[in-house]
């Protein structure tokens, strides 16, 4: 088959090494436009808003990426807080858990496939298929007339924020060097702070005072603009070049990541882990990952290479990425509960009780760079992970007389340790292979993160069912806290996993040259 190796740059602008110009060899420092590949990144001082700002020349492709970030951030708040108006509107309290299970496993199943289809034929043509897809997905969602309906086009944003999320990261590994991806991630980290505010307040406005549907039509002008400033901004030159696709490996990948995702998410919930279904779901999907691997093997150009499990850089930062799902997920899904169940404040309060998480992560996302341009990768992640421990550790405190701002402050600080581990781990991955690689690595770590949560949705769930599972009736706030203060120490474990998967990152500020 005829494929295309695309060379990047913003359009109007004349070839330049590095990610615009063709695609670096396989391990050649970070392929970044305005960087020859492997070439030393220049000093922080070097590096000023002004370079990579929305008046820079790259400026429209930043706000194209942000547009397109943020279609999936406030996805991930908006929707909660319109449940209960969708359900008395559709119906289908028993289905509504499938609005967002069928939206987490669509974006994590496509993941991979869509990183390394980005290697293959270019970056643009996905990440507009993702924000069609995310589009076509909005419109239908909105005029749905049954939770079936809504539900199966949940499943259509799904593929198309699978697409958006890891691309946006791609294409900033593209156009940016290491040094400018410093300022460049507080740009795009800042995208889910403002949704963590803005999600649930448009959620709540929409559901209160006009339609729920609306929740998914604001989604229209946003993602025409998105796609609009892509095409006009964003270029890139293709030299055709002949690739075979791995058609088998990806069906076998999809497949079989769906039903064990499927079995985590629901077993224990919609069926017994000893049914018939709770065996065979993941049975059969453990069996087609040993079936995908033993494809990925033998066929010349895998969808999911093995090589980025062998890597020591790769591996330790998508088991940080499986740490952060996990974490993220652990917080948001309970903490809420806590505090509304056991501390006793109104629904909205206990929703805005998260938003400092997602106000410390971006902050500190930009001062990320700082950092690791400075000491290096592992020291910036590893000190991360220890203020994610730190912040756990203060919220085993947290007891039913506990006042709601220590919450916030304990979210803060989580999220202040997020943002020194996510995107300095991401970074560092990217960093260390070239233009032809860094799609697959990039949805690796996506895909990883994704995996996080879907797990955490199963362990922790486990973890508060053990304690609530014995409590008849409703569970009283102290009986809740206790449930709680569990999930909390379960994801303190997780947070020692991650400052283990951060130590094991390589030292230095270069991880172009690492292939152990």
């Amino acid at each position: 088959m005829d494929d295309l190796a695309p060379r990047t740059q913003p359009s109007g602008t004349p070839p330049a090494t590095g990610a615009g110009a063709a695609p670096a060899p396989a391990g050649t420092g970070s392929g970044s436009a305005g960087a020859a590949p492997g070439s030393p990144s220049p000093a922080p001082s070097t590096v000023s808003r002004r370079d990579v700002g929305f008046r820079s020349q790259r400026g429209p492709i930043l706000i194209a990426l942000m547009l397109s970030t943020g279609l999936v951030a406030i996805d991930s708040t908006v929707v909660a807080t319109a449940v209960h108006s969708i359900v008395n509107d559709l119906g289908g309290l028993t289905q509504f858990p499938w609005l967002f299970s069928v939206y987490l496993l669509a974006q994590a199943v496509s993941v991979p496939i869509y990183g390394k289809l980005a290697d293959l034929i270019g970056r643009k043509p996905l990440m507009l298929l993702g924000i069609g897809l995310f589009l076509l997905g909005s419109i239908c969602g909105g005029l749905a007339w049954n939770m079936t309906v809504l539900i199966v086009f949940r499943a259509v944003q799904g593929l198309g924020a699978g697409a958006v999320q890891p691309l946006a990261m791609t294409i900033a590994g593209d156009i940016y060097t290491v040094a400018e991806r410093a300022a460049v991630t507080g740009y795009l980290s800042s995208v889910w702070g403002i949704s963590a505010v803005l999600g649930p307040s448009i959620g709540g406005f929409f559901s209160e005072y006009v339609s729920w549907r609306w929740i998914f039509f604001v989604n229209i002008p946003l993602c025409l603009m998105a796609a609009w400033m892509l095409m006009r901004s964003f270029r890139e030159e293709v030299v055709r070049r002949r690739h075979t696709i791995d058609v088998t490996g990806a069906v076998l990948l999809t497949g079989g990541c769906t039903l064990v995702i499927l079995a985590v998410l629901e077993g224990g919930q919609t069926w017994p882990w000893a049914s018939v279904a709770g065996v065979s779901v993941p049975a059969v999907g453990a069996a087609m990952l040993v079936a995908f691997v033993l494809v990925e093997l033998r066929v010349a150009e895998p969808v999911l290479p093995l090589w980025v499990f062998r890597r020591r850089v790769l591996l330790s930062s998508s088991m940080a990425a499986l740490c952060v799902g996990a974490v993220t997920l652990g917080l948001t899904g309970y903490l809420p509960t806590f505090v509304q169940g056991s501390l006793g404040t109104g629904a909205l309060v206990a929703g805005f009780t998260l938003a400092p998480l997602s106000l410390g992560w971006p902050l500190m996302s930009a001062q990320a760079g700082r950092i690791y341009l400075r000491f290096g990768f592992r020291v910036t992640a590893v000190l991360g992970a220890i203020v994610v421990v730190g912040g756990m550790l203060g919220m085993l405190t947290l007891d039913q007389h506990s006042p709601v701002w220590a919450v916030a402050v304990l979210c803060f600080v989580v999220g202040c340790g997020m943002g020194l581990v996510a995107s300095p781990t991401l970074i560092a991955a990217q960093a260390s292979v070239g233009w032809g690689q860094r799609g697959v690595v990039t949805g690796n770590n996506m895909f990883n993160r994704s995996i996080g949560s879907s797990v955490g949705v199963a362990v922790f769930g486990a973890v508060a069912n053990a304690t609530l599972g014995r409590v008849d009736g409703d569970p009283s706030p102290t009986e809740l806290a206790q449930a709680t203060h569990h999930v909390v120490l379960a994801v303190v474990v997780v947070t020692v996993g991650m400052l283990v998967a951060t130590l094991a990152l390589p030292g230095g500020r270069d991880t172009s040259q690492v292939t152990d």
